[in-house]
């Protein structure tokens, strides 16, 4: 599976032994035309302005790159800034169209998540389902490609599966006998840790997206159960997939939504929704003599489905938001989403016996994915040009002559004003994570008083303690922590900390958003300082003579943007480090309690488990557990701000000195890119041009939809 993107624009690295290589093949323009076909007309027609703005802007760095490679193939002493320059060069024209956007579907065992993938993808027994039966025991990932043919990756937990299998046959294989009493059917699936499939070039599911099936609510193998982790946060999509029966309470749902919102604190989710699945099943009599709602005489079972989903929805979407305001900031972007709440079938998308397609909202969750993509496409691309841009504006400034009598002068202010910069930078992040204090403080208070009451539920069993003896060591064996396909996950550590979480939730999420500036959010002070530099250059440069040198100025200012705009990635990923920084305290400190109890057996091992834990609890409240984990958590805030402040500092003093050397004779045989410098101008300016003919395309078909007659009408016959 690829890893998350490494820290965008941090300073240059020492050029790396392959400098010289050839840059990825580009893609075949009919491949390119393909990953067009899931999208309507009108949406083609933008993504394909943004292709083609894309496409020509890797022809242009290529041109480049080969220039500059040919300029200093036979120099043995290439000077650091064309180092820096052929590094950034090669990045950009290897990176990836498009991040994939990961769809997470979250849900119970037989909520209907693959039966749902196979009606997205409208390959009807795709993924395997089953009305009897479990039938996905790991994660598995469904995307779509530009190959001829189905692809499958199986990725096992040991690069040494195959023989692994043959020793450990005898305890890992499961028996499922045939219900003819014929030979029983040994399973694999402890040995496999996720699944990715591609699907040959698709009409319904566009290129860079992904839906994964992600079952229950963990794994007790340790390798799967963080595969599982990893998974939920990486996706920036998250539906909680509930059927129908299931979808108004049930301890199962609740854990799972519960868990879909911490990936938001801690990952990188920006969106959750309820998908409500098996909307079909509804027995009419009992539905009649049951409701509460409308007053207009219900004549058929689609009438009835119609209305019960239109309740559900509006029903379930106020508790869904009153919950996330709860633990997110009142101004988070998945609370101005208009649908958090879908209701679907995807039998009835196959036989369409009462709703017609429109009606199953499989093709509205098809739009979203569709949108979500475009949007991706069109931030994508316009960052790109425009990093790109400054680039060339870099490679052609190489070429001039002469420096301004006073450069260094200029450059050694510019330094002194970015030092101050950063130690005001510095005070408004120590500002923004000061906000957590309180939460931290008033959580910890909490967490004392209740602990007690927390861990008596969580080891007080209602029909006592038959069956929950082995579960009970499993969660021993694994540090507090029992995972599993089919039960509630249980994490002692987590609901010791929970009263702590309650309290620091909609503080963490505020600190983190995105969105417009308040008080308590980094990422505003970084646009600000960003900014705040950027107008420095533009005015020193007006004031002192770089004018002339305009490709200096302009690149200073790309630059910055360059560098500052990868911090985000880099704070995202130190997020959960920080939020789970509680949570992994109270894990450590309680380790040895658990090791403890989980060696005991024998007579009553179960009740004297239980003791051990308690009294292990007890002692470790006594000396400070949960002060403890409180300043951990305030020591991850600190070397979050040190990084970003040495990342800051480390990178523009980089680009400062590589721009003070330009002109200084050391480039004067650099190739001569200015046809490739003024194809990207003109690239740039086109950014504008598309953008606004995207506008244009997307109120043109707003106005078709509101003036179409709706597709929802009655099911074909």
């Amino acid at each position: 599976m690829a890893e998350m993107e490494d820290f965008v624009g941090q300073e240059p690295q020492p050029v790396d032994d392959d400098l010289f290589k050839e840059p990825m093949k580009k893609r075949r323009r009919s491949d390119r035309d393909q990953r067009f076909r899931a999208f309507p007309s009108i949406e083609q027609s933008a993504l394909k302005e943004y292709e083609k703005l894309e496409s020509r802007t890797r022809r242009v760095l290529s041109n480049t790159y080969q220039k500059l490679i040919q300029s200093v193939f036979l120099d043995d002493s290439i000077p650091n800034g064309v180092k820096y320059l052929i590094n950034r060069l090669l990045a950009l024209i290897e990176k990836p169209s498009v991040d994939p956007i990961y769809i997470g579907l979250f849900g119970s065992t037989g909520a209907g998540k693959s039966s749902l993938i196979n009606a997205i993808i409208q390959q009807a027994m795709f993924l395997p389902v089953s009305g009897e039966s479990i039938c996905t025991s790991c994660i598995v990932q469904v995307s779509s490609g530009c190959c001829e043919q189905y692809e499958a990756k199986i990725h096992l937990l040991s690069d040494q599966a195959e023989e692994l299998s043959v020793k450990l046959d005898p305890y890992i294989r499961t028996k499922k006998r045939d219900w003819d009493g014929g030979p029983a059917e040994a399973q694999i699936w402890p040995l496999i840790k996720h699944v990715e499939v591609t699907l040959p070039k698709s009409e319904l599911i566009p290129e860079g997206v992904v839906l994964v099936d992600i079952p229950g609510t963990g794994d007790f193998n340790n390798k799967r159960d963080e595969m599982w982790k990893k998974t939920i946060d990486k996706c920036s999509v998250i539906w909680v997939i509930s059927d129908i029966e299931r979808v108004s309470g049930g301890r199962a749902h609740e854990d799972l939504l519960n868990e879909s919102i911490k990936a938001c604190q801690r990952g990188l989710c920006r969106d959750i929704a309820l998908v409500v699945t098996k909307t079909d099943k509804l027995h009419l009599p009992e539905y009649l003599r049951e409701r509460k709602v409308g007053n207009q005489v219900i004549q058929s079972q689609r009438e009835a489905v119609l209305e019960r989903n239109e309740v559900i929805k509006q029903q379930r979407n106020r508790i869904l938001k009153e919950k996330l305001k709860r633990k997110l900031p009142t101004d988070s972007k998945v609370l101005e989403g208009s649908d958090l709440v879908y209701t679907v079938s995807a039998q009835e998308y196959w036989q369409q016996a009462l709703l017609a397609e429109e009606e199953t909202e499989i093709p509205k969750l098809r739009e979203y994915i569709r949108k979500r993509l475009l949007d991706k496409k069109r931030r994508m691309v316009t960052k790109y040009v425009t990093e790109a841009f400054g680039l060339l504006l870099l490679t052609d400034s190489f070429n001039c002559t002469g420096n301004s009598p006073n450069e260094y002068l200029l450059v050694s202010g510019l330094r002194r004003f970015v030092e101050e910069k950063v130690q005001l930078l510095e005070k408004a992040m120590d500002q923004c994570f000061a906000h957590i204090v309180w939460p931290l403080q008033e959580g910890v208070r909490n967490a004392r008083t209740s602990y007690r009451w927390i861990l008596g539920a969580c080891l007080v069993r209602s029909r006592g303690n038959q069956g929950f003896h082995q579960t009970l060591k499993a969660v021993c064996l694994k540090n507090g922590v029992f995972a599993s396909r089919t039960l509630a996950r249980i994490d002692l550590n987590e609901a010791l900390t929970q009263p702590i979480y309650d309290q620091i939730d909609p503080v963490f999420g505020g600190i983190f958003r995105a969105g417009p500036p308040t008080g308590s959010a980094l990422m505003p002070h970084i646009d600000a300082f960003k900014h705040s530099l950027q107008e420095k250059m533009t005015e020193i440069g007006i004031r002192n003579g770089w004018k002339y040198d305009s490709y200096k100025n302009s690149f200073l200012i790309q630059e910055i943007s360059a560098i500052l705009g990868g911090l985000e990635g880099h704070i995202l990923r130190r997020k959960r480090r920080i939020y789970e920084s509680l949570s992994t305290s109270v894990q450590n400190d309680l380790q040895p309690c658990y090791e403890e109890a989980a060696q005991i057996t024998g007579r009553k091992a179960c009740e004297r488990m239980k003791d051990v834990i308690r009294r292990g609890v007890d002692r470790q409240v006594a000396e400070g557990m949960f002060e403890r984990a409180q300043e951990r958590m305030q020591h991850q805030f600190q070397q979050l701000k040190n990084g970003v402040t040495e990342k800051v500092k480390g990178s523009i003093a980089t680009m400062l000195t590589l721009a003070s050397s330009q002109g200084d004779g050391l480039y004067k045989e650099l190739a001569d890119v200015k046809s490739e410098y003024r194809e990207m101008e003109k690239l740039h300016r086109s950014l504008r041009e598309v953008a606004e003919n995207a506008v244009l395309r997307r109120g043109m078909q707003d106005f078709l939809l509101r003036m179409s007659p709706s597709k929802a009408g009655p099911p074909r016959t």
